[in-house]
């Protein structure tokens, strides 16, 4: 991929930093730091990355620690008609301690993806606690005190599999303060760590595709969050758009069926009473772009559906049925499909549930299929499907 001749010169001579730093057996050399923020729209990049048919068909998973309820998952993967995954590989886990990398379990994976000719993303976060600012207990969801340090790990997984995984996800939702180690959102700051990842993994595998985090669509303000269009703007005054490949966004569709438009949802107490709180907040999120100068560039919704949950209140008051969710989810291909080609480039549904949700975990609630070690559900079954996950599945095998 050709970039714009200032980025190529930068890119070049932070890949001759690294290779001479590997050559003689030292750690690589720290990469750039940021450059100084500017006020102005940045144009995209030109040419532009591949692009995809609009949209392609993924799905989460959670294939990390068990590896036998993965060969479950990745059965249902191919059975439904999924052609992409998306995976955490939480930094933390690879390399506990500075430089030294345990790749046994993502070999796995990637190999495991390779075998059935499924397109892998992983999404990269989880500070180990040798990287955290020193006055902070690290968590999966810290910024790391230098944004180097990630920028390097980045680069050893892209060393790795150049060739292999197809994209990078940069972190995750850092418009809410919890996932942002607990501090105020800072949207010059995760530009920061965006850019250092893109260099790492440019640098590595120039063909491999940077998506920057997905946004959690939100009104609230300081301290706990920043509203997901103020923190897009905010990253594109920071000269974001030099460095994504795909801007990544989050669409859960709350109560709304996915139709329904952001004004509608704005006017009716039932969905909420904000346009954000539906599927369709997405195009408020495109309308950002392209006030920016970005309309060419594609988007990845990194995360998306509706959840059945009984039980949590921040959750149950916009739960849907198994039934309802089953249709808003095809439907909400559909919708994506007919009305947002061309810029729709990947879709992916959460979610695959991690083997060891229970009900008591807001996340299960989500699932398209009961997760594997459910109480309630018997070894030879081995998770009984959810009627979202036929009713894609159903959906996907009538696909042109």
């Amino acid at each position: 991929m050709r970039t714009r001749r200032g980025e190529l010169g930068l890119l070049v001579g932070v890949a001759v930093g690294l290779l001479v730093g590997c050559a003689a057996g030292h750690t690589p050399s720290p990469l750039p730091t940021t450059p100084a923020v500017t006020a102005a729209p940045t144009p995209t990049p030109w040419p532009l990355p591949a692009r995809f048919p609009s949209p392609e068909y993924g799905i989460n998973v959670h294939l990390w620690w068990d590896r036998w309820a993965a060969m479950r998952d990745w059965r249902l993967v191919t059975e439904g008609g999924f052609t992409w995954v998306k995976q955490r590989l939480a930094w933390r886990d690879v390399e506990g301690d500075r430089g030294q990398y345990d790749w046994s379990i993502p070999d796995q994976i990637v190999d495991e993806a390779a075998q059935r000719s499924l397109n892998l993303v992983f999404r990269l976060d989880g500070t180990p606690d040798w990287a955290a600012p020193p006055d902070s207990q690290a968590t999966l969801d810290t910024p790391p005190a230098d944004v180097q340090t990630l920028g390097t790990f980045c680069h050893a997984v892209a060393t790795r599999y150049r060739g292999r995984v197809r994209g990078y996800q940069v972190w995750n939702e850092p418009n809410l303060a919890r996932e942002w180690g607990g501090q105020l959102p800072d949207p010059a700051g995760y530009v920061a760590l965006l850019r250092a990842c893109y260099l790492g993994i440019k640098t590595a595998d120039p063909q491999a595709l940077v998506i920057s985090a997905g946004l959690a669509p939100t009104g609230s303000g300081p301290p706990e969050a920043m509203p997901d269009a103020d923190f897009l703007g905010a990253m594109y005054e920071a000269g974001a758009a030099s460095f994504f490949d795909l801007l990544g966004l989050n669409a859960p569709g709350y109560a709304a069926p996915p139709e329904a438009a952001p004004g509608e949802v704005a006017r009716r107490s039932e969905y909420g009473d904000h346009s954000f709180f539906c599927f369709r907040h997405v195009e408020e999120m495109r309308a950002i772009m392209e006030r920016y100068g970005d309309g060419a560039r594609q988007v990845a919704i990194l995360e998306f559906g509706w959840t059945t949950d009984p039980v949590h209140p921040a959750y149950s008051w916009f739960a849907v049925s198994p039934e309802t969710q089953a249709e808003y989810l095809v439907r909400a291909f559909r919708y994506a499909r007919t009305h947002w080609s061309p810029w729709i480039g990947l879709l992916f549904v959460w979610t695959l549930p991690d083997p060891h949700w229970t009900p008591e975990n807001e996340e299960f609630w989500w699932g398209i299929v009961d997760p594997f070690y459910w109480e309630q559900v018997t070894p030879e079954e081995g998770g009984r499907l959810r009627p979202a996950y036929s009713a894609l599945r159903a959906a996907l095998a009538g696909e042109p």
